[in-house]
């Protein structure tokens, strides 16, 4: 907690004195435990963590700006001039949650910190469609020298086709099971990696 709080108080000295454009990227992996989503909240939803900084702290921020406020117009009082450095840092600073819908962690975090669902743009990652995942296959296969074009892009429609049937599969497998199995992007690349490996390997092992 004490090294979040700590990379916090960097993030908002760098967005709210010096103004600088930041994007805080945090993922559910880097949470170890629930209340470190407690200063996430309140950023999101407040746009400050109360008892960030100490007050000395706090006064050495709003002097820094104090000149830069009254440039704009902006009234010398501590309230005022915090409001100021608050809104410099929701100008500045942006956070981005990468958090997986898997399992029983999204809804409880969603339920105990609201911020997370109600003071955010959620973008849901949907399934590649089959050209798309051509187009991937067809870049990442360019390196390696097949006989043919026709080959090389053959290969990357039946990876295509390879992907989106586990997809399918996975929708039988939770109507018999009622269990749910996941294919992602990750997964293609993944068959497009594992693939040029085990070609490599093999094409070595002739050649030997």
């Amino acid at each position: 907690m004490n090294d979040l709080k700590l990379d916090i108080q960097n993030a908002f000295t760098k967005a709210g004195v010096a103004g600088i454009p930041l994007f805080f990227i945090l993922t559910d992996s880097q949470i170890p435990k629930d209340n470190f989503l407690v200063y996430i909240n309140d950023i999101l939803s407040a746009g400050y963590i109360p008892d960030l900084f100490a007050k000395d702290e706090l006064d050495e921020k709003i002097n820094k700006i104090r000149s830069e406020a009254k440039s704009q117009g902006i009234e010398d009082s501590p309230n005022t001039l915090f409001q100021f450095f608050v809104d410099k840092v929701r100008k500045n600073l942006h956070i981005g949650l990468c958090f997986s819908p898997v399992g029983e962690a999204f809804r409880v975090r969603g339920r105990q910190f609201p911020g997370l669902i109600n003071s955010t743009t959620i973008d849901w990652f949907h399934e590649w469609p089959e050209d798309a995942l051509v187009g991937v296959a067809k870049k990442f296969l360019k390196d390696i020298a097949f006989p043919s074009e026709e080959i090389s892009n053959n290969l990357a429609s039946h990876m295509a086709f390879v992907h989106l049937s586990i997809s399918d599969a996975n929708k039988n497998f939770l109507q018999q099971c009622r269990r749910y199995n996941y294919t992602t992007p990750t997964s293609f690349l993944e068959l497009i990696s594992f693939y040029k490996a085990l070609l490599g390997s093999k094409t070595d092992r002739i050649s030997e």
